[in-house]
């Protein structure tokens, strides 16, 4: 025999004897056909395949929209876990048809954390009318303005169930819209008293009720201008000398005839100022008392029947 024939066949031999000796890898390990996991087919994949598969599913962001706004949130801050490998698992002992859950958890107080920021980002409160001062004669009283919050609870399970699924839709931020408990077209008594005029006018919103000659303060103790409030009511009040000069050596007077305060007393939000009655009826129409606003005991009582604690009093030097 020829010897390049020979060692051909010996070549061949020695790698018949190397096939026959080398040890058998087998087909790689995958999943048996028709299984799903969380209806996501992964027939056919091997276990890094299937676990890639799996992940990519749920780890997309969570996705808000409020009007024309649009954002995303990564599933880790809300605490999102997914328990990959337990699913895979149970995907390789699985049989032809079988649709595989996925165990995932969420984690509160993460949830309830985001909620609360979003609260912070989107809420509004409401804004109710004021009084600006005054417009050719009458209370001038800005708009109103309704308010929103987050429904914190309707968010927190919103964004827990959403989690839980493979298909996650884009969730509307759920607001609850919050009123304005003064609108300008309820906005109730206004009193505006004119240093200079010593008259008083009270209004509902901007359309005048009544008027009064009153008496205000002295040069030396002027009333104080300034929007203020009616933070006291009294009927038949005490009169208590206030810490003051021209107060010093008197004493407190009792309800009655000779009371300085009449019968009613709407003391303001400027210490030691108050719109009350008087005996002393010839000092109305003149700048005549210590800084409190006087009126004739009859009107006096009238206007402590129209008017409430928190009515708000402009006071103005014309």
């Amino acid at each position: 025999m020829a010897l390049w024939k020979r060692a051909l066949l010996a070549l061949v031999l020695v790698l018949s004897a190397a096939v026959a000796l080398a040890p058998s890898a087998g087909p790689q390990r995958t999943i048996a056909r028709g299984v799903r996991v969380a209806g996501v087919n992964v027939a056919g994949l091997d276990a890094e395949q299937a676990r890639q598969q799996i992940a990519a599913r749920y780890s997309a962001p969570l996705r808000f929209r409020l009007g024309k706004r649009r954002w995303s949130v990564p599933t880790d801050r809300l605490g999102l876990s997914v328990s990959v490998e337990d699913a895979v698992s149970r995907a390789f002992r699985a049989q032809s048809g079988d649709n595989i859950d996925v165990r995932v958890e969420t984690n509160r107080e993460q949830i309830r954390d985001y909620v609360l920021a979003l609260d912070e980002r989107f809420a509004k409160p409401a804004e109710n009318a004021k009084l600006l001062g005054l417009k050719h004669g009458r209370p001038a009283i800005s708009g109103s303005r309704w308010g929103r919050v987050v429904r914190r609870a309707t968010m927190r399970r919103a964004i827990a169930r959403t989690l839980q699924r493979r298909i996650r839709p884009r969730l509307p931020l759920v607001m609850k819209p919050l009123k304005p408990t003064i609108s300008r077209a309820k906005f109730g008594r206004v009193i505006v008293i004119h240093r200079a005029a010593n008259r008083l006018e009270l209004f509902n919103g901007t359309r005048r009720v009544r008027t009064f000659r009153v008496a205000t303060g002295q040069a030396q103790y002027p009333t104080p201008t300034g929007l203020w409030r009616i933070v006291d009511m009294q009927r038949n009040p005490w009169w208590r000398p206030p810490n003051s000069d021209w107060a010093k050596g008197l004493k407190p007077i009792p309800p009655g005839p000779g009371n300085p305060l009449g019968t009613r007393w709407m003391g303001l939000s400027a210490p030691g100022v108050g719109i009350h009655g008087t005996p002393d009826s010839a000092s109305i129409g003149y700048s005549a008392s210590h800084g409190c606003i006087r009126m004739l005991i009859s009107e006096a009582t009238w206007l402590f029947d129209h008017v409430r604690i928190g009515t708000p009093v402009l006071i103005v030097p014309e």
